[in-house]
């Protein structure tokens, strides 16, 4: 603890102080002497100067040169140094070497060289390395991590006498050595190669060959302590990226053991100390006395190119100097920025403007700047992160500038005055006192820079210019909060370009002539534009990214070239595209509603409105935005909160799901949403915009005047004004009622002589009141953590720091007002009750762009996903559901936050999301009129105990609380009692709602060790993967070609014999079900004997089935397969079946795809790796999911009819996939109903395997609203003492749960490494329009393709309500279904079934990858096969198919629909099929070959409608001759008896059914006959046939006649009596014989001999006549 103490006063205080020098006991004497020395050249130079010289232009011509010739030597020096560690030459001498033998061995090696190498200027940067023997007891400081030997191109070691310490070279054969090939060497880490040894030669080591330039690079770690070390001084290191080159013809006489270590280049073995020498070869080295001598090493540095010097030190001596400039562009803005610090700081100090003592404390002030850039404070008290921080190194520098530019300019103009003065609210900032007041502060902030940048005020300078853009750009032009620098400079640039647009117009029409009634026309045109660019800058994101994309995707298209063979090709993320397509269609909208916004409020300020009707209209707006706001932004978030005032224990509107346990669908759309979104945008588009116009039309004139600001000044504060007013009421407009109210009543009732105009007022104030609502929540927070009665000590300094914080509140809440002016984070001083002011940060908070980047199989190295499993951590694995959260949000947020589900909200806002197991902090960043940018930070499933606690704090509840003060008499039901009341006033968060739904997943985990315990549950196991690779294999569509492959024949030649038996070892009968024991293994026999069965099965589900006898090449493909699946699971799980833990080892390899084929006999299956993952791989990961079935019903699945269709379906509805695999994150973030993974969780000392289960539902979660500013002074006191004050405690007081203020969580929540979220998102923009349930209240968006669309459609359905008319008045609704309008062929009809139970048909080829049925193909076909146009439209809706193991008798059962269903098109025939019923017609008596070809027709159908209407498929067994089809297909049964020829009519009438000639008439038109049942005698309409107006065109003269009471005699008909219709006449029919006169369907039934017309909703569809 001490010395950690002394690190920091060090390193962090008194660096921070100085600029950067401090002492470091670490260091060589040279690099303290020369910090030292250097730094008091800074100092003493310009206080020299100015003591002995005139206060004039001398000093500043005799300053700055110096300053710059010191710089650019020192800059210039160390950026050559860097670049000669990087590419430079080693060189070695021995310390008993004379100069002169010294001199000849440095020239000789110098031409030698030159002749092997290019010299200086070689490119390639080799560097000359010898190579040392050290001894068995190597000394401190020195390495052997670095051993290299030589390897001539026979293998051979050359000879050479060697003693220890000799370098002798092996002499390779030059001619030899030039065909050599290259050895490239990359080794992970490089240590120092100081070796001793004796001298026997006295020339330089020989230098490493080379074969045409092979590099090998080495990496430096050297620890700090080394350089403390005496022992071995003259070591060296070779830098990071040094680049080596050998040299064929000089190679080292060394062991074969040390030839094997180069070969291996095995990084733990490198580590390892040489003490494996044979005692022969340490007896060759000869004894250790004669390693007395040391060797030096040193870098030749080139000064000139036949001039060089040695330098004897190594990188990290270097950067122990000086920082590393890594670019020339950074060394010369080091030295631009030291010349004018130089420059300014002379300039102040020959102007006077300090004095005394002053003058030193200046000059330090300039020492400090300038020793910053060359060695800055590190770490600094506002550096963002850990470790060297290049950008804070300028920070001092710059700000430096800044200040001595303000001083110069205040200065300037408080000498330089005009007579024209800027005045506001009594203030005269044009005053002289004013400026030199100024001038002097900014002097002692100078001053103050040494405690300024110790404390940390001032923040490094891309955070201060993103901060800076973004609080002119909020407060000063309405805009909304930045996500980055690129986006602050963007908004703050396009605020710029809107008010240099706005202002020509707006100066222009202040030139014009105005009077009272007066207002000229290009003022109301400035106006409608400035309320048009205003809606279209709220609507736009400030991050431009998206939007330049869209740009150049349209402007440069890419043609995206995918490779098949890469596994990742497929695996797209919907979210770009989705985020371009919803700019798009913003643009697009607003293309148009700026368009007429801007001519509507053109037109109404035009007009006399805003004059005729003042004052009255002014007062009415004012009371008119204060009731609104009032209720929409108070009384409906209060009444709709948990906790409504806190005094109620339940909201007093409550919502839908409140009361529900669990949620099952999405959040129902209540009246008090639709009110609150109804009154939110009359507020933010007509009030706030009125009011606004308003006060231009009344303040312009009064502005513009020579009195205020003169017209020039006027029209910019116009412009602004209005712009910063109409953006934040568009984007924000939460508190804008509070400050109207407030700025009337304050300046028309209180101060009306103050009053600036309301304009200027509303303007001010505006900015005002968010700095006092920044100060509130600061207050809240202080008084909230420091509560005497709930302070939560985390350690012994808050108990000491506690009773100090007392007498200090008043500086306290002075600290507060400062922090919120400068919109600071306020932060508890390592946690305790103690509050510092921090630096400046923007709403984002955090400088870095962090966010989480999951471990899987797309980013990690095969050699580590097969050995090491690499993200098997619980917390990477479960970071995709934050990431799908987060995609969740994405699409609703916005939406969600309008229908005020969120309460209210505010930019910068924090909400935590609270679940079962979802714990989740939001950051609403950006909001902006229909957009809101966020960042969730997802926290650890399993938290520590700290969070559990608070965590527990924000879910329980209080309504049991039943007490008051000591005493519990309890509450009223539904208030709060007393003490609850009063501890929820005393927390700093809330909870909002505690349902709010979210689409999301729910987890299900299952201990496999659990489910694989016994030998019988593995058994059942590998009886589902050998049939799962059966399956796959059968309906694979390359079956064909592997069955027809000779490589595979070959090696499966074995297979196929019928004695042939499998004995591998790994075979146990306790797992497989077919092993035989006679044989003692899997004989083909015994194979044949359980799964041939299934085999069979299989193939005749094929759509060419195969034969599939016990000597056939399918059955021996399978055969070969099952063993070689089965030999890999024994092989992966090392042989030992029979042990759980083996076994789960295994079947996880192969889960995740880890195959290894260790038999010849199984090699047959590289012929074609497919087998191996479309079939091997789907067998096991689908064996699983069987497995889990098996439990809920062991033995549903020995029929194979419901095993295939169990198969089929979790192919179309579940994904399989391993968590690691890319497929899965893919399939999460696409929103799959259902995904199942083994896991194998390796955390914590726990060595376990789940199989998890997502299902995709709706979630539950409660979301509790934190005070802003407590999330922001947490996380910027973490940053300090973890970065600043290096406080690694894993147990230190600050994380400690605080319930009050949720500390645990806020601080868990932080960027890594200083908190711990396992997911931190991306910052990601949520627009309304994605939100379905708003559109249905405002619609969609208006752009010009939308409204095209409506007035199409609005068109199509004045067309037909006409036609409706015209027919004794029918309506559009049943024009729409009875139209006999034909459709295009290729669009696929939508069949929704009322029940949400839509049966899956199976399909010719089921054997699809896990996932394929997410987006299943649409195929289109030819509209050409039997189609008849001729035919009636005949209202008929699809057959619903029964489940495939449902017997055939139960498909002739018929669901019915709505009467009046939608239009429902034949894909196959162009006709409408428009009756709900399910008419059918015989197949009984059809030709072989029509029955076929209506097959093919069902199963083209069928899978042109994607699983959402399915239709059996397949031709009907002999015992099912009550097949049907559909009736809409009926005009394709016609088309195919016409081509048979040996049918004249759809239909045959079944035995005993009477047919009259306009039967057979209409039944050749493609009508159909189906029975009904009447069910209502007031619809039968029995004098209709005897109508004189003839409203009905009947079919016949002799039916006509026959059709009413007058033919009926005594009889009549019942209730019940059943007949079959023969007839339709359907309201607007374009055909007068079908053409019904009212508008309803009408119908002609035939009762036995007798006819009867009647209504259609009289009577009751009992299906087709058969």
């Amino acid at each position: 603890m001490g010395s950690q103490t002394l690190q920091i006063l060090r390193q962090g205080v008194w660096a921070a102080l100085s600029g950067g020098w401090y002492y470091d006991p670490h260091q060589a004497t040279f690099v303290n002497a020369l910090h030292l020395y250097l730094w008091l050249f800074l100092l003493g130079l310009p206080f020299t100067l100015y003591m002995a010289l005139p206060s004039s232009m001398i000093i500043v011509a005799v300053y700055c040169p110096v300053v710059a010739a010191v710089f650019i030597v020192l800059k210039m020096v160390n950026y050559r140094l860097h670049r000669a560690l990087d590419a430079g030459e080693i060189v070695d001498r021995r310390t008993n070497e004379f100069p002169d033998q010294r001199a000849k061995a440095e020239q000789g090696n110098c031409s030698t060289r030159r002749k092997d190498s290019n010299g200086p200027s070689d490119p390639g940067g080799g560097i000359e390395m010898s190579e040392f023997i050290r001894e068995a007891t190597p000394p401190v400081g020195c390495s052997s991590r670095n051993s290299y030997a030589g390897l001539d191109p026979s293998n051979q070691i050359g000879s050479g006498s060697s003693r220890l310490g000799t370098a002798a070279t092996i002499k390779g054969d030059t001619d030899t050595a030039k065909t050599s090939d290259d050895i490239s060497l990359s080794l992970g880490q490089s240590s120092s190669l100081c070796k001793e040894g004796s001298e026997e030669q006295g020339k330089l080591s020989s230098t490493l060959y080379e074969t045409g330039g092979c590099d090998m690079s080495l990496v430096n770690f050297e620890p700090a302590a080394r350089r403390a070390s005496n022992i071995c001084d003259t070591d060296s290191h070779v830098s990071s990226s040094t680049s080596v080159r050998f040299y064929p013809h000089d190679v080292f006489s060394l062991p074969q053991i040390r030839l094997n270590r180069l070969l291996t280049i095995d990084t733990d073995l490198l580590e390892q100390q040489d003490i494996d020498l044979s005692p022969d070869l340490a007896a060759t080295y000869g004894p250790t006395e004669e390693a007395a001598q040391k060797v030096k090493h040193y870098y030749r540095f080139w000064i000139l190119p036949q001039l060089w010097i040695g330098i004897n030190f190594d990188r990290l001596t270097l950067l122990a100097l000086f920082d590393r400039n890594r670019e020339i562009l950074e060394n010369i803005l080091a030295v631009v920025l030291a010349i004018l610090v130089a420059f300014l700081g002379s300039i102040l100090l020959i102007q006077g403007f300090f004095r005394d003592i002053w003058v030193f404390q200046f000059c330090l002030v300039i020492a400090s700047c300038q020793y910053s850039l060359l060695k800055s404070v590190q770490p600094d008290s506002s550096s963002p992160r850990h470790g060297h921080n290049r950008i804070i190194a300028y920070s001092r520098p710059v700000y430096f500038c800044l200040c001595c530019g303000l001083i110069w300019l205040l200065d300037y103009g408080s000498r330089n005055l005009t007579t024209s003065k800027f005045k506001l609210y009594g203030i005269t900032f044009t005053n002289p006192l004013v400026l030199l007041s100024a001038r002097d502060l900014v002097i002692v902030f100078t001053l103050c820079f040494p405690i300024v940048f110790f404390i940390g005020l001032l923040p490094q300078v891309n955070t201060f210019v993103m901060y800076l853009c973004e609080q002119l750009d909020i407060h000063i032009f309405g805009g909304n909060a930045t996500t980055s620098l690129l986006a602050a400079l963007y908004s703050f640039l396009c605020s710029i370009v809107a008010v240099a647009l706005l202002y020509g117009l707006c100066y222009g029409a202040l030139k014009d002539s105005w009077d009272g009634q007066h207002i000229p026309v290009l003022f109301s045109v400035f106006c409608g534009l400035l309320v048009a660019v205003s809606y279209h800058l709220s609507r736009q994101s400030s991050d431009p990214s998206v939007l330049f994309s869209l740009m150049q995707s349209k402007i440069f298209p890419k043609t995206e070239e995918k490779n098949p063979e890469d596994p990742l090709s497929e695996v797209k993320d919907p979210l770009p595209e989705k985020l371009s397509n919803s700019v798009s269609e913003r643009l697009q909208s607003d293309l148009v509603v700026c368009v007429v916004i801007g001519v509507l409020y053109f037109a109404i300020h035009v007009s006399t409105v805003f004059t005729a009707l003042q004052p009255a209209l002014k007062y009415v707006l004012y009371a008119l935005v204060g009731c609104v706001g009032f209720v929409t932004h108070y009384v409906l978030p209060q009444v709709r909160k948990q906790l409504p005032w806190h005094c109620f224990s339940r909201p007093l509107l409550k919502t839908a799901e409140h009361n529900q346990y669990e949620v099952r669908n999405a959040a129902t759309m209540m009246w008090f949403e639709k009110l609150h979104v109804w009154l939110l945008f009359v507020e933010k588009n007509i009030i706030y915009p009125l009011i606004v116009l308003n006060e231009l039309s009344s303040s312009a004139e009064t502005i513009a005047s020579p009195k205020k600001l003169d017209a020039e000044l006027g029209a910019l504060m116009i412009t602004i004004a209005g712009l910063k007013l109409l953006r934040s009421s568009f984007s924000s407009p939460t508190y804008q009622y509070i400050t109207v109210i407030f700025t009337v009543l304050f300046f028309k009732f209180d101060y009306e002589a103050l009053s600036e105009t309301m304009l200027l007022d509303l303007f001010f104030m505006s900015i005002l009141f968010s700095k006092l609502w920044e100060l509130l929540y600061k207050l809240q927070f202080v008084y909230t953590y420091v509560a005497p009665w709930q302070i939560t000590w985390g350690s012994a300094f808050h108990a000491f720091a506690q009773p100090f914080a007392v007498p200090h509140s008043a500086m306290l809440f002075v600290q507060a007002l400062v922090s919120a002016f400068f919109s600071t984070p306020l932060t508890p001083f390592l946690g305790s009750a103690i509050f510092i002011t921090s630096y400046v940060r923007p709403v984002k908070f955090w400088e870095r762009d962090y966010n989480t980047k999951r471990v899987d199989h797309s980013n990690t190295r095969l050699a580590s996903q097969l050995d090491r499993n690499p993200g098997s951590d619980d917390n990477n694995l479960n970071s995709i559901f934050y990431e799908h959260l987060t995609r969740s949000l994405q699409h609703s947020l916005c939406g969600d936050l309008l229908l005020g589900r969120w309460g209210n909200c505010s930019t910068g806002d924090c909400f935590i999301l609270a679940s079962d197991y979802l714990n989740a902090l939001v950051h609403l960043i950006e909001i902006g009129n229909g957009l809101v940018t966020f960042q969730l930070r997802g926290l650890e499933f399993r938290g520590t105990y700290c969070q559990q606690r608070e965590v527990e704090a924000i879910t329980e509840g209080v309504e049991e609380d039943e007490g008051f003060c000591c005493c519990e008499p309890g509450h009223v039901p539904h208030v709060l009692s007393f003490n609850a009341a009063f501890g929820q006033r005393w927390l700093a968060w809330e909870v909002v709602v505690t349902k709010y739904i979210l689409e999301g997943y729910s987890i299900t985990d299952n201990s496999a060790a659990s489910m694989l315990q016994v030998f019988d549950l593995r058994r059942v196991l590998t009886t589902y993967y050998v049939k799962g690779i059966i399956y796959y294999v059968t309906t694979s569509s390359k079956l064909e070609e592997w069955l027809a492959n000779e490589t595979m024949q070959e090696g499966l030649r074995l297979c196929a014999d019928q004695n042939y038996v499998d004995v591998d070892p790994t075979f146990n009968p306790n797992i497989d079900e077919d092993y035989d024991h006679r044989l003692a293994g899997i004989s083909r026999e015994s194979f044949c004997v359980i799964y041939l069965n299934w085999i069979e099965y299989c193939s005749s589900r094929r759509a060419k089935p195969l034969d599939v006898d016990k000597d056939s090449s399918l059955v021996t493909l399978c055969y070969g397969l099952c063993v070689l699946g089965r030999r890999a699971l024994g092989t992966a799980s090392h042989h030992m079946s029979s042990n759980l833990e083996s076994f789960l080892y295994g079947l996880h390899a192969l889960f995740k795809g880890d195959f290894r084929i260790s038999s010849v006999r199984d090699e047959w299956i590289f012929a074609d790796m497919e087998l191996l993952r479309k079939v091997v791989v789907p067998g096991i990961r689908m064996s699983i999911k069987l497995h889990q079935d098996h439990f809920t019903s062991p033995d549903e699945y020995d029929d194979p009819t419901v095993l295939y269709e169990a198969i089929v379906s979790h192919e179309k509805n579940l994904v399989i996939a391993h968590e690691g695999d890319p497929a899965w994150r893919s399939a999460v973030l696409a929103n799959s109903p259902s995904l199942l993974a083994l896991r194998h969780v390796m955390d914590d000392g726990t060595n376990e395997y789940k199989i998890i289960m997502l299902n995709r539902r709706h979630l539950s979660f409660r979301v509790i609203k934190v005070n802003k500013e407590c999330v922001r002074g947490l996380w910027a006191g973490q940053q300090q003492e973890l970065v600043f004050l290096r406080n690694r405690n894993p147990e230190r007081g600050s994380i400690q749960n605080a319930k009050q203020a949720l500390r645990n969580m806020i601080n868990s929540s932080c960027d890594q490494p200083i908190g711990y979220p396992i997911f931190v998102s991306p910052l990601t923009t949520s627009y309304s329009d994605s939100h379905d349930q708003l559109k249905e209240i405002l619609g969609g968006p208006i752009s010009l393709g939308n409204i095209r669309n409506f007035i199409v459609s609005t068109w199509h359905r004045l067309r037909k309500g006409c036609g409706a008319g015209c027919n004794s008045g029918g309506n559009i609704e049943d024009s729409d279904t009875g139209g006999g309008t034909s459709c295009p062929g290729n669009n696929a009809a939508t069949v929704s079934d009322p029940h949400g139970n839509v049966s899956q048909g199976s399909t010719g080829n089921p054997g699809q990858a896990a996932g394929s049925g997410l987006h299943p193909p649409t195929t289109s076909y030819p509209p050409t096969l039997g189609t008849s146009h001729s035919a009636h439209s005949v209202q008929s809706s699809l057959v619903r198919q029964s489940p495939a193991r449902a017997s055939m008798a139960s498909q002739s059962s018929y669901c019915y629909g709505s009467r009046h269903s939608s239009l429902r098109m034949s894909t196959t025939g162009f006709v409408p099929c428009r009756r709900s019923s399910t008419s059918q017609i015989s197949l009984r008596n059809l030709p072989s070959s029509i029955q076929s070809r209506l097959s093919m027709v069902n199963q083209m159908e069928a899978t042109s409608q994607g699983g959402v209407a399915c239709l059996q498929h397949g031709l009907p067994s002999s015992s099912s001759s009550s097949q049907s089809i559909p009736a809409c297909k009926h005009h394709t049964l016609v088309g195919f008896l016409g081509a048979e020829g040996s049918q004249s009519s759809a239909t045959e009438a079944p035995p005993g059914s009477a047919f009259s000639p306009a039967n057979g008439s209409h039944a050749r038109k493609g009508e159909v006959i189906y029975r009904v049942q009447i069910v209502d005698l007031s619809q039968i309409l029995e004098g209709i046939n005897l109508s004189k107006r003839k409203e009905l065109q009947w079919p016949d003269e002799g039916i006509r006649l026959k059709a009413g009471r007058n033919s009926w005699k005594d009889w009549s008909p019942q209730e019940g009596m059943e007949g079959h219709v023969i007839h339709r006449w359907v309201p607007c029919s374009r055909d007068p014989g079908t053409r019904s006169h009212i508008d309803k369907t009408v119908l002609l039934v035939q009762i036995d001999d007798k006819y009867v017309t009647v209504i259609e909703t009289g009577v009751l569809e009992l299906g087709a006549e058969v």
